[in-house]
């Protein structure tokens, strides 16, 4: 007894994993799994559930886990390189490798932001009646006044509360409808391909597992400042970014299920096929009330905003590495890259017909893109050269490659379906 209460005096106690630590590393994980909750993700989920119903839950899975994996380790070439994804490919690939990759990234994070903005403007149509157009130009208008005034702490807090107020609209929801819960731990589990689902699944999978996002990772992930020449150092954040990358992958996957679990709880229940977001809204105001509705299209225009936010930072990062810097909003190459990215998604938005059509096909672009930036990613990481002691194992390799060479795998079913 009396060790006991000499113990409890004790003011030198190792300190392990406080949770204020743990707070402190939370963020840069959030800005990207916005990037896999934004109306590319809407869109293709809504058609996944209302078409196939609870059958394709298992691309959202796959999708997560191949998330982490990714996610994780492009965090470590940035947090281990002090560079970030596009910067490290410019260093140490020949220019003949790096640049056709990195161009097909901007232009994936083109096709991004114009489903982010169009998400945004489908959302303004649905609660103010305001046109695609103007809804469009007003998204874009928002989301560069934040970008070109704000820094990385403030975004990521705005990122927060947006993903937060996502992720309770999908609780309200869910607790409206009646899930087969049978039918959806099979789907979570077992993969299926239903016939004429290849589209859905790649654009499921594209707008998941982002190319954008992984630029984007490896460069937010240095705003947390730290001593990149100490291992001790370097250790601590690679230890928090786990949990981070962890946390914020969980959080996307349970919002992803969530819409495809509402859309399949609804619409394939009544045998009413989703093919636009302003559809899924009407259809859910008799099934589950007004309120639904509205909540529903204010987590659309959340999601809009937020990820327009980071896909124009990931265009920036991506652009700016090119010509070897680093993001900053004041730099010139950076501002360029953000500008094309928003400025041309704009563009073609005056031009698409079909707007729910556009925000599935802008998820499968993604997904054709995704296994250039991940054999890009997979090379870097597994260097020595540019990882020093930090490379990838040797397993840690063969996982990655298998991933690479499964997202390959299904572009080529793709094209022959």
């Amino acid at each position: 007894m009396k060790g006991i209460f000499q113990d409890l005096k004790r003011k030198d106690h190792k300190r392990y994993l406080g949770g204020l630590d743990v707070f402190k590393y939370i963020g840069p994980g959030l800005l990207v799994t916005v990037g896999f909750i934004d109306p590319g993700n809407w869109a293709s989920n809504f058609a996944a559930g209302s078409e196939f119903g609870y059958s394709l839950l298992w691309v959202v899975t796959l999708s997560t886990i191949m998330l982490i994996v990714l996610q994780h380790n492009v965090a470590h070439l940035g947090i281990v390189t002090g560079l970030c994804l596009s910067e490290a490919a410019t260093k140490y690939t020949p220019k003949w490798v790096s640049r056709p990759i990195l161009g097909t990234a901007v232009l994936a994070s083109i096709s991004t932001s114009l489903a982010e903005i169009l998400g945004g403007a489908i959302a303004l149509e649905m609660l103010l009646d305001i046109p695609i157009i103007w809804g469009a130009v007003l998204t874009t208008l928002f989301v560069s006044i934040m970008l070109f005034t704000n820094s990385y702490k403030k975004i990521e807090r705005s990122i927060i509360a947006f993903v937060s107020v996502i992720g309770l609209s999908f609780i309200y929801e869910l607790f409206l409808v009646e899930i087969d819960w049978s039918a959806a731990t099979a789907g979570w589990v077992t993969p299926s391909f239903p016939k004429g689902s290849m589209l859905i699944i790649m654009s499921v999978l594209g707008a998941v597992v982002m190319p954008h996002n992984l630029f984007l990772h490896s460069e937010v992930i240095q705003s947390h400042e730290y001593n990149k020449k100490d291992d001790a150092s370097i250790k601590k954040v690679l230890k928090y970014e786990l949990f981070d990358t962890l946390f914020s992958m969980i959080v996307g996957w349970a919002i992803n299920s969530a819409m495809i679990l509402l859309a399949a709880a609804t619409f394939f229940k009544s045998g009413i096929q989703v093919e636009e977001l302003q559809q899924a809204k009407s259809l859910l105001e008799p099934l589950l009330g007004s309120n639904a509705a509205i909540v529903f299209a204010l987590a659309l225009l959340m999601a809009g905003i937020s990820s327009t936010i980071t896909s124009g930072m990931a265009a920036g990062s991506i652009f700016a590495g090119i010509f070897g810097e680093s993001y900053h909003i004041k730099d010139s190459h950076s501002q360029l890259g953000v500008l094309l990215s928003l400025g041309i998604a704009l563009l073609l938005i005056f031009f698409i017909g079909d707007p729910f059509k556009g925000l599935i096909i802008s998820q499968m672009i993604l997904s054709i893109q995704l296994p250039f930036t991940v054999f890009l990613q997979v090379g870097l990481t597994s260097s020595r050269k540019v990882m020093g002691d930090y490379v990838n194992s040797r397993w840690s390799t063969f996982v990655l490659y298998s991933i690479a060479i499964i997202v390959s795998a299904l572009n080529i079913m793709l094209l022959f379906s």
